[in-house]
């Protein structure tokens, strides 16, 4: 697009910049000849390139304003490094323009490599960088998972997927079922104790580096419920994994999690109904988000991936009877859900 050239241009101009001064203050020399390829995109609209110059590489963010506000991912990555936690190092920020230059924790996420061979040893990994992150004192100035951000979360799914992708107008037996299930999964949620909370804990946030792994996309961070990270990280939006290999990983969590004071609960079975109900609010928010990038933003890729939560929420409905009226509602909708599956 021809605003995004633009922006392209003063990025490349202000990372010359920061490059020259770099090398200078790092002792490196003169700024060799480099090459700068898009890295990755995301459903934001917050792009990343590579910088590749003589065995050194960079990566550089572009978050274009008013869109974007780098400065959470700046404040949120020092305080995350304080536990040792891998994120990338800033050595240059420009908030006002939205412009990041970043050290480059590889270009491999966990979603590239991770298979039904490896998951449990990239797990682990994954499990250990999220006992540190949970283990943060929540003095952060971060904005708390209260009911008004998880019901307009939930909101999500009739305003995007039933009435913008389906077509269809939940009538007021409906609404009501939904207000209902809505609830529910919105006291459960507040009922869990809180830690940090990455938001995106999730195979394509973790990059294959050193130390294992590279954490990415942690700006929308906040304090919120214990079970929310651990359940995003098994319940992905791009890979499956088999019910019950998933119920090991999330005891072993549970029972390294218990001696570090992390506030899983001493009782594993309702740790597990939290982290179900806790999936489904968000597996509901996802199918709303990824109707509204395809019907608002023009980006239907998406869409493939709505089929996946929808089992995600039936094997829940199938073991949680107290979220029958959620299942009742999906049937109302009929063969226009069926049909999406």
């Amino acid at each position: 697009m021809p605003d995004q050239d633009v922006r392209l241009q003063h990025l490349k101009v202000w990372l010359d910049q920061q490059l020259v001064t770099l090398y200078e203050d790092e002792g490196w020399g003169v700024v060799p000849p480099a090459t700068l390829t898009s890295a990755s995109s995301d459903a934001s609209f917050r792009r990343y390139f590579r910088w590749e110059g003589e065995g050194r590489t960079f990566v550089v963010m572009d978050a274009p304003p008013p869109q974007e506000n780098c400065k959470p991912f700046v404040d949120i990555a020092d305080l995350l490094r304080t536990s040792q936690i891998n994120v990338p190092k800033i050595y240059a920020q420009d908030l006002e323009r939205g412009f990041l230059l970043l050290n480059d924790l590889g270009n491999k996420t966990y979603l590239d490599v991770i298979n039904s061979s490896n998951a449990d040893e990239l797990f682990k990994d994954a499990i250990e960088a999220l006992l540190a992150f949970q283990q943060l004192p929540m003095k952060a100035p971060l904005p708390s998972y209260d009911v008004a951000l998880l019901r307009r979360e939930l909101e999500l799914f009739p305003e995007w997927y039933v009435r913008r992708h389906l077509g269809v107008e939940l009538n007021e037996q409906q609404l009501a079922a939904w207000q209902r299930v809505s609830t529910l999964l919105i006291d459960s949620a507040l009922q869990q104790p809180q830690v940090l909370v990455h938001r995106d804990f999730m195979p394509r946030n973790l990059m294959l580096s050193i130390p294992n792994p590279g954490v990415l996309d942690f700006q929308d961070a906040v304090y919120g419920p214990v079970t929310y990270d651990i359940t995003c990280l098994f319940k992905d939006a791009f890979l499956s994994w088999p019910e019950e290999r998933v119920h090991t990983w999330l005891r072993d969590y549970w029972e390294l999690a218990l001696p570090l004071g992390i506030p899983v609960g001493p009782d594993f079975e309702a740790f597990l109904r939290a982290s179900d109900l806790m999936g489904v609010q968000r597996h509901l928010k996802v199918i709303g988000i990824f109707a509204r990038i395809c019907h608002r933003d023009g980006k239907p890729r998406y869409l493939a991936d709505v089929p996946r939560f929808f089992s995600y929420i039936e094997a829940v409905l199938a073991r949680r009877p107290e979220l029958a009226e959620l299942g009742e509602l999906f049937h109302s909708l009929g063969q226009r859900v069926e049909a999406q599956l």
